[in-house]
């Protein structure tokens, strides 16, 4: 039987004829109904439904019930006048027609947003902020900036904070640890051992000893890795049950139904609302790039102009050394028998096409203009025989760019390998020695997961996994303990909001298991699985943020890579650390796990024109369906050199994405807005992009004249998760009395 929605029919003649009321009504159902027609029998569709009308004229709605036969009757209510939003109303309720399966997988749902809520990281301040206010920047005077060169620099005068007392870390099963400097003294006392020599007075002599002992109590407990194991197999058990896919199945599907028929309802009522709100329109709106790759943020034509223009004004500089010889920009390009005319797009061949399909290592290779290494290493790495510099100088440019368009940011992404203990010292003198930095752009700092390649070439001082831990993380725990240890470092940190880890998830590995070795034992060739990685990420930087928490300083998210490809356990992995992920397009593939990221509002920054080039075809993405269902997804460029032609490429990326699946400017504005909140910006700039109350949920939220969303579609998705929370709440078994406080957070 359809479910239909009529215009109010008082004073209505008996005889007269419904109008249609929306844009897309379904016109042969009920336009050339009359009032009369709607008391009989009406043949839909080949099956009969029994519709009646009764007139309300005081609560100005139309109850219509419909039934098969003689079945038992449901009642829509069609209420135009409601303030928020049209809505319709389906009774008797749900809650009727509950039985013991559904109450046992309302039990297991609530118990994977339990275990979620065991493991984040949650900042403790209201707002779920993880930094509240940005550095202290300097603006220059516009007229004096020359042109491609950054309007802010530094604040010299910010003092830097001081050592901390009576504190002391090490490194614990590969996750270092803070401990109280008396307790872990006589714990080490007592044990035959001495205390390690971590504490304020000389933070970077940890030593490259693991300590045996545990006696001592850490500051911040965490739970372990078999806990971790255990929990994830868990969600995965859940994923995989029976019952609880079709349950989540048919809840998925209802929310697509809900999110048609709210659309069919008001979308005239969403135009109209934004039409009156002045100034704000879709390209006013704060929209940032949560997703972008550093060494590839600019377009290929501007790589191409860079190029040319350092290859015709600076061919004798030396920028390379090959075989224990200094070669100049000219001899370089010489040797590839190339001159700046012969350089074109075409030649510089870093565009992805049809070859990168399902294709990894042909993708990466694109990173290399003209298909050479060199190339690459001259203009697009930060540490080279030139210290970065035409990296830092195309950096540069890119943020003089993007600080013209005002409404765009961006998150880039730059990597630390874990090679060796110095990678973080020469990353923040390049940073803040070429001042980097823009109101615009804030850093996430991306691991790639190249344990295996790191042994195959025999890398001095990466003898098991835990290595490469240390040199990831050490500096970062010494750098918190006594910021003057690192000036520069604890300068940079300050613009970095997050980790990333990257890398091809559609290699193969083996899965995960409690009996793992630990990283201290994992010195074979094979590298460790996706989860792996994702949990010593993950307990790292929960002790890492609990004392920058503790000290006053930003803390820091765990965005990473996941999803794109590989198997669905990455994603079951993530949901329990992770704060937001990339990609996330594998979702499709199993119900249960994309109803519980729907349920947490986990942030996925996806990007289906780098997907279409790699994975998926554009018209197979579920960006789409992923938004109408209401999980928290939002539009990012991946690699804007590979995948884009624009200056602007995140509104390159918007506008395909609206021509293709004809998204509105409200669906426009609600990707652009949950790609603020998943941001890592802090959070009196969200306040001033957002509106002061963006962190409160529903309408409270929501402030039109900076957000341009209608009210009622923010009511509408805050009614739509309340819904489905509240039935789990309602219907799961009460062994453990208490909702979880995270599940409906937006962290």
């Amino acid at each position: 039987a359809h479910v239909m929605a009529f215009p109010h029919p008082s004073g209505m003649e008996d005889d007269g004829v419904f109008e249609e009321a929306e844009e897309g009504y379904d016109s042969d159902v009920g336009a050339d109904l009359s009032y009369r027609d709607l008391r009989e029998s009406v043949d839909t569709a080949g099956r009969v439904a029994c519709l009646e009308v009764v007139e309300d004229t005081k609560r100005r709605h139309v109850p219509i019930t419909f039934g098969l036969g003689n079945e038992s009757r449901s009642q829509v209510l069609v209420r135009p006048s409601d303030p928020e939003y049209q809505k319709i109303v389906i009774t008797p309720s749900e809650d009727e027609m509950v039985n013991d399966e559904v109450r046992e997988v309302c039990g297991e749902l609530y118990e994977t947003l339990s275990l979620r809520e065991k493991h984040l990281f949650v900042p403790s301040n209201p707002y779920g902020a993880f930094a509240l206010e940005p550095p202290r920047l300097k603006y220059i005077n516009e007229d004096a900036v020359p042109k491609g060169k950054p309007r802010v620099q530094y604040d010299r005068h910010e003092e830097i904070g001081g050592a901390l007392p009576n504190v002391v870390y090490r490194c614990n099963h590969g996750v270092f640890m803070w401990y109280a400097e008396g307790e872990e003294a006589a714990s080490q006392t007592s044990s035959g051992g001495t205390a390690p020599e971590t504490s304020s007075s000389a933070p970077q002599q940890e030593g490259r000893a693991r300590e045996e002992n545990t006696a001592a109590s850490p500051m911040f407990p965490i739970s372990s890795f078999s806990e971790f194991t255990a929990d994830m197999k868990r969600v995965m058990s859940i994923a995989a049950s029976g019952p609880t896919k079709s349950f989540a199945y048919r809840r998925l599907k209802l929310l697509d139904s809900k999110y048609n028929l709210y659309t069919l309802l008001n979308e005239g009522r969403e135009r109209n609302v934004q039409q009156r709100v002045p100034h704000r329109d879709f390209y006013n709106v704060r929209k940032v790039d949560v997703h972008v790759h550093h060494s590839s943020s600019m377009n290929q034509k501007h790589l191409l102009r860079f190029i040319k223009h350092k290859l015709r004004l600076h061919p004798d500089e030396k920028v390379i050394v090959r075989d224990g010889k200094e070669l100049t920009l000219k001899e370089v390009f010489e040797s590839l028998n190339l001159t700046a005319y012969d350089l074109s797009v075409d030649t510089l061949d870093v565009h992805a096409d049809q070859r990168t399909f399902h294709r990894f290592d042909r993708f990466n290779l694109k990173y290399n203009p003209c298909g050479q290494s060199r190339l690459r290493e001259i203009f697009l790495k930060s540490n080279n025989h030139i210290q970065g510099r035409y990296l830092a100088e195309l950096t540069k440019e890119v943020l003089s760019d993007m600080e013209d368009s005002k409404y765009q940011y961006a998150e880039y992404r730059i990597s630390v390998y874990g090679r060796s203990g110095d990678e973080w010292d020469a990353l923040s003198h390049w940073i803040v020695d070429n001042e980097l930095i823009s109101p615009h752009v804030r850093w996430m700092i991306q691991v790639p997961r190249l344990y295996s390649v790191f042994k195959a070439m025999s890398i001095k001082g990466i003898n098991t996994f835990e290595d490469m831990l240390r040199n990831v993380f050490g500096a970062l725990f010494a750098v918190t303990l006594d910021p003057a240890t690192n000036p520069k470092l604890h300068e940079m940190l300050k613009y970095v909001v997050g980790f990333d880890s990257v890398d091809d998830e559609s290699k193969p590995e083996d899965s995960i298991y409690k009996q793992m070795p630990l990283p201290h034992e994992w010195s074979g060739p094979k590298n460790p699985p996706y989860a792996y990685y994702i949990y010593f990420m993950h307990a790292n930087l929960y002790q890492l943020n609990k004392l920058r928490e503790q000290r006053g300083f930003n803390t820091f998210t765990l965005r990473p890579h996941c999803g794109e490809a590989g198997d669905v356990s990455h994603c079951a992995a993530a949901f329990l650390v992770a704060h937001h992920i990339n990609h996330g397009i594998r979702l499709r593939k199993t119900p249960v796990l994309q109803y519980i990221y729907y349920l947490t509002q986990i942030g996925l920054g996806m990007s289906p024109l780098s997907n279409n080039a790699l994975f998926l075809n554009y018209n197979r993405n579920p960006f789409r369906k992923f938004f109408a269902r209401g999980l928290n997804v939002t539009l990012s460029t991946d690699d804007p050199l590979q995948f884009h032609y624009s200056k602007e490429a995140i509104i390159e990326e918007y506008s395909v994405a609206k021509s293709v699946w004809k998204l509105t400017s409200c669906d426009l504005s609600e990707i652009a807005r949950n790609s603020v909140m998943q941001s890592g910006f802090e959070h009196s700039l969200k306040c001033k992009w957002l509106g002061d109350d963006y962190y409160k949920k529903g309408i409270q939220g929501n402030d039109i004249h900076r957000t341009n969303i209608a009210d009622c579609r923010v009511a509408f998705r805050t009614d739509m998760l309340e819904s489905e929370l509240g039935f789990i709440e309602r219907h799961r078994p009460r062994e453990d009395p208490g909702s979880p406080s995270s599940a409906t957070s937006n962290s």
